[in-house]
């Protein structure tokens, strides 16, 4: 993790001093091969296919059908700049879909609407969630999506529209925005429920021991709850934005179904609040496990002690062998010495255990 953050830092220092609007790509997934798909329908049309160069997507700003233009991999600045001036699209708002950093926003401009989502996925054999900057630039009837990497949250959405389910063949391109945007919503709740069972089994596991390891994670639950509840909040004022009718894109009706997103992100953040605060206690158990647990081992320890004092001053006092000791003569000195020794031992620990000290 260390040296993916610190491969970030270098790259956005990349863009200092440079002009405003030069696109500079600064995620760390350029091996990735740049993919562009599209899909074209309405109501009683469906046409999807894969295409080889941007020019090829030229054709669909000015089509009367709803086309859905998405590319995977933004890492080729001459791509995105191509699509960028034929569908005219400001330079600055290039730059933010190449800087990977951004948090979520919404920005509208006179003919199209500019958001930045980010789309979390959970890595089952990383077992962590993986972040991933989605970017949708909103046109009248023309929709582009820019992701990082190849595979996302809209398989269902795809098949609505190749099965025409619903109401998504029938509506514009507002309402495959707001399908979009619901699909990465809806995500974050199964990413939601995965952070509530890892929380319920480091919480099972806090009752039967408290290690370094279980700490460890509990630091690590809580580093993803923080990172998911700044996304959440953020994603929670570009929805409140977009549903204030401030863009002549979205109609009314669309509009009432952003704010049920917006509902469901405020739902989202209640939740990751109370399992922040669950976090926080799980990390003052553990360490009162600890804390007991050492308080057990010194009690014992105590308890010993305390035996061998007497015990130890017995055999002290008749190790000193003074000639004029009368005991040192004794037959049975040596047996009975023992024996009282032994009798101190058992009475004393009869005492402890009686008073419940031990």
């Amino acid at each position: 993790m260390k040296k993916v953050m610190s491969k970030k830092t270098r790259k956005r220092s990349i863009k200092t001093g440079l002009p405003p609007g030069t696109l500079v790509y600064t995620g760390d997934r350029e091996k990735e091969s740049v993919k562009i798909t599209i899909i074209d329908y309405d109501e009683n049309y469906f046409q999807e296919q894969d295409v080889n160069c941007s020019e090829e997507c030229f054709p669909f700003r000015d089509k009367t059908t709803v086309s859905w233009i998405n590319i995977d991999s933004i890492h080729q600045a001459d791509i995105i700049e191509s699509i960028g001036k034929h569908f005219r699209i400001h330079p600055l708002v290039l730059e933010d879909l190449m800087s990977t950093g951004q948090r979520p926003k919404v920005e509208n401009y006179d003919d199209y609407i500019f958001i930045v989502l980010r789309m979390l996925s959970y890595n089952e054999r990383k077992d962590r969630i993986d972040d991933e900057q989605l970017s949708l630039i909103i046109g009248h009837n023309f929709v582009i999506s820019f992701q990082e990497i190849e595979g996302d949250v809209f398989n269902p959405i795809r098949i609505r529209i190749r099965e025409a389910k619903g109401y998504i063949r029938k509506m514009k391109a507002d309402y495959l925005a707001y399908a979009l945007i619901d699909a990465i919503v809806d995500n974050y709740f199964i990413i939601t429920e995965k952070l509530e069972e890892k929380t319920e089994q480091i919480e099972e596991s806090l009752l039967t021991s408290s290690t370094t390891s279980e700490l460890q994670e509990i630091n690590s639950l809580k580093r993803e709850m923080v990172s998911m509840r700044r996304i959440l909040w953020s994603s929670r004022e570009a929805f409140n934005i977009l549903g204030r009718k401030e863009s002549s894109l979205f109609s009314d009706n669309t509009l009432l179904y952003i704010r049920d997103v917006y509902d469901h992100a405020v739902q989202l953040i209640d939740t990751i609040d109370s399992l922040r605060e669950i976090v926080s206690d799980m990390i003052n158990v553990h360490l009162s496990n600890v804390s007991n647990r050492l308080n057990e081992i010194m009690k014992v320890l105590t308890v010993i002690s305390t035996i061998f004092m007497p015990i130890t001053f017995l055999a002290g006092l008749y190790g000193m062998n003074f000639e004029h000791m009368p005991e040192l003569k004794w037959r049975l000195g040596y047996p009975i010495l023992l024996l009282v020794m032994l009798t101190i031992g058992i009475s004393m620990l009869t005492f402890f255990k009686r008073r419940k000290w031990f």
